[in-house]
Order: C-alpha cells, then sequence, then structure tokens
C-alpha cells in the first residue's frame, strides 16, 4: 500500500500561523521546535459533507499533549477551529479531506535542544489536503516488526507528539517485506499497535483491544469501543499476545486515516478465512453511520 498523488491537491492553500500560502511557497523556519527536534504534537481529522468528525476530542488531545510538553503557551480551541475553517475555505473544501493539524513549541533564538530557547510562541500548521481513507477494503497484510513501543516509563503514549521514527523504523520492515504495516509489541511482548494505527481482534464474536500502554488513547479506537457498548457488542481491553492475533476471527486496524481497515494476514499466516470478516464489516458500516450523521460544522 502506497498513496498516490492527488491531483487535487496540486494548488493547495497551507496555513502557518494564520499565514495561508500555496503549498510551494509555505515554509518553516530551520529554528523551529520541530526542526530541530520533531518538537511538536499532532492530530489527524477528517472532514465530512462539512463537518469534522470528533473535532472536540482532538483538540482535547492536542492540549494534553502540548501540556505535557510544558509548551508554555497553547492557542485556544476557538483559535484553531477558525483556522481551520479558513484553511478549509481557501480550499473550497467540505468533504473526503483529511487534516493534519500541528502544533509545535515555535522558533527558537539559536539552534538547541533547550525549551528556554523559545521566545516567540507556538506555531500552528493546518494541511488540509482531498485524501479518501488510505486502506484497501480488501484487507491488510501485516508483519511484526522487530521494533519494539516504549513503556510510559520512558515515553508516555498520552503524549501525541511528532516525533515517529519509531513508527517510520517498523513501517520500514513492513516495506521490506512488502506488506502493508507492521504490527508493534511493546517491551513485555504484548501487542502495543501497528506503526500507524490501533488494533483489534475478534474471536467468538468477541471484540478485544490492547491496553493503553504502549499505545496511544486513539479516537477512533474509543469510537468503536462506544458502538460495540451501543450494539451490546462484547468487547474488552486486555494484553494480547502474538498468539492471541494469530488465532483470531477477525483483525482490524483503527485510525483517523484509515477509519477501519480488516486484517486478513499477519506474518504470513491468514487470518480467519482470509477475508475481511462480518464483524469488522459490521462495525465500520456503524462506523459510517455516525461519521455520516455527527461532528463539527466547519464549511459549507
Amino acid at each position: 500500500m502506497l498513496q498516490q498523488f492527488n491531483e487535487k491537491n496540486r494548488d493547495l492553500i497551507v496555513n502557518i500561523n494564520g499565514r495561508l500560502v500555496h503549498r510551494d511557497e509555505a515554509g518553516i523556519s530551520p529554528f523551529d521546535s520541530v526542526v530541530q527536534a520533531g518538537d511538536a504534537v499532532w492530530e489527524g481529522l477528517r472532514l465530512y459533507n462539512g463537518r469534522i468528525f470528533k473535532l472536540y476530542e482532538h483538540l482535547d488531545r492536542l492540549h494534553r499533549s502540548a501540556v505535557l510538553l510544558s509548551f508554555p503557551e497553547i492557542p485556544p480551541r476557538e483559535k484553531i477551529i477558525e483556522e481551520i475553517k479558513r484553511t478549509l475555505a481557501a480550499n473550497r473544501m467540505c468533504d473526503g479531506v483529511h487534516i493534519r493539524l500541528s502544533l509545535t513549541r515555535g522558533v527558537k533564538i539559536t539552534s538547541g535542544m533547550d525549551p528556554r530557547l523559545n521566545q516567540s510562541g507556538p506555531t500552528l500548521i493546518v494541511l488540509a489536503e482531498h485524501k479518501a481513507p488510505v486502506y484497501a477494503k480488501t484487507g491488510l497484510t501485516l508483519i511484526t516488526s522487530k521494533i519494539r513501543r516504549p513503556p510510559p516509563e520512558i515515553l508516555d503514549t498520552r503524549i501525541h507528539h511528532a516525533n515517529l521514527l519509531n513508527s517510520i523504523l517498523a513501517k520500514i520492515e513492513a516495506n521490506s517485506a512488502e506488506a502493508d504495516d507492521a504490527l508493534m509489541l511493546d517491551t513485555r511482548g504484548f501487542v502495543a499497535e501497528t506503526n500507524a494505527t490501533n488494533v483489534f481482534i475478534v474471536r467468538n464474536a468477541e471484540v478485544a483491544t490492547s491496553r493503553v500502554v504502549a499505545c496511544p488513547e486513539g479516537i477512533t479506537r474509543a469510537t468503536v469501543t462506544e458502538i460495540c457498548a451501543a450494539q451490546r457488542i462484547p468487547c474488552v481491553e486486555t494484553d494480547l499476545t502474538l498468539a492471541d492475533v494469530y488465532r483470531a476471527d477477525e483483525i482490524f486496524c483503527t485510525g483517523t486515516m484509515g477509519e477501519l481497515a480488516g486484517v486478513i494476514k499477519v506474518d504470513d499466516r491468514q487470518i480467519g478465512d482470509g477475508k475481511v470478516g462480518l464483524m469488522t464489516r459490521r462495525l465500520s458500516e456503524l462506523y459510517a453511520q455516525r461519521t455520516a450523521a455527527e461532528g463539527i460544522q466547519v464549511g459549507q
């Protein structure tokens, strides 16, 4: 699976600290913290018919992450929403859009790691692209990465940070194995997530997902657990082993970029009957109903 260039994105207007510029003219200072050390937090948002699904939940997580990184200044929710609206209006976007929202610690007075060098406030970047969910509906293949997800005492997963080298190393392994993505374990050997998504398994019509130890508190993940509760589908958070994965009737991944995506093979082992399962399809349909009916209005 490799994303392709969308011609509709050729003349995108990008928002950098309130300045709307053509994508080819957009630039970040070499003194910005995101360039110096990956010192930034981010969220992925999706626009459905003029509404952003779970917008407030995403902005709350962005704020929590910035607080955990001790950002001295954090733009208020209203300011961020206004910049999102301006960006969407400039691009005449209303549907089928993914938004990458980044907040960096800002520009430093000189290069260096010390946050005290940041004295001009944060940098807010709004990048909206025409982008459909990125995963194939026919099912994904995964390999288990040798790269482990760190425990909270090393790096707390509640910080939704922009330093993604851990994930990139795992994705390189997946690419080398010609798999779609990499399944990542924690340092105890339990399933954490993939390099890009949360993971669920289905066995005997019951759904299970990893505990939030070495994986982030995914918002799509939380929505799936809400749907399961509303539909009286048994769903638990627990420690999952590779044995649980291999023996699963179904596996699916969740994330804003790709919504729900079924998994049909892990480490060359077929999952279930090798097709996207009934539970995955059912939950995908229920999720689509939610995104079609809910969200915060931000566009036409």
